[in-house]
């Protein structure tokens, strides 16, 4: 399955914004493979004094972002075994913000991030590649939203390249 073929009843469209930043016509699987590529080959571009970085009084540091990449890809993880193994299924968003504070990022190192974003990753393609055509296309509502769950592996890719140029912007990470 691709993005290209995602219909508008399978996610909110705030998610747009993501979407976008991907190519529509790769499979799943070998999007996020490729995506986990690229954002690690990124992360080795960071230096460890970069991590506490914040480009400005209130927003996250670059470890509070890369934390809260590898938060995301779980939380979207869940949300697509959920919605597989359950579908109609009504799941609450969650607060990203308030998940900042308590990641406790002061006690990382770049490479413990590579290593627990690769593991996450790797899990989520694992979990992707084990579902079914008709599993992939299961629906049920996140946040009060009809999401599928294909359509938040694919919106996950997104939103790391979302923050990856987000990096490049306002971090001036290139």
């Amino acid at each position: 399955m691709i993005a290209n073929s995602l219909n508008s009843d399978e996610y909110n469209a705030y998610y747009n914004r993501y979407l976008k930043k991907i190519p529509g016509n790769l499979e799943l699987g070998i999007l996020l493979l490729e995506n986990k590529e690229e954002f690690l080959s990124f992360l080795n571009k960071i230096k460890p004094e970069d991590l506490t970085y914040s480009y400005a009084e209130g927003k996250w540091t670059v470890a509070e972002v890369i934390q809260h990449l590898i938060d995301v890809e779980r939380i979207f993880q869940y949300r697509s075994l959920t919605l597989a193994r359950d579908p109609g299924i009504k799941l609450p968003g969650f607060d990203h913000d308030a998940y900042v504070p308590a990641s406790s990022t002061r006690n990382r190192d770049i490479k413990s991030f590579k290593n627990e974003f690769k593991a996450v990753r790797d899990s989520g393609i694992c979990l992707y590649r084990s579902f079914s055509e008709e599993m992939l296309l299961c629906k049920g509502f996140v946040s009060g939203s009809s999401t599928s769950c294909r359509a938040l592996g694919f919106i996950a890719a997104g939103h790391t390249k979302h923050h990856i140029e987000l990096f490049k912007e306002n971090y001036n990470i290139v």
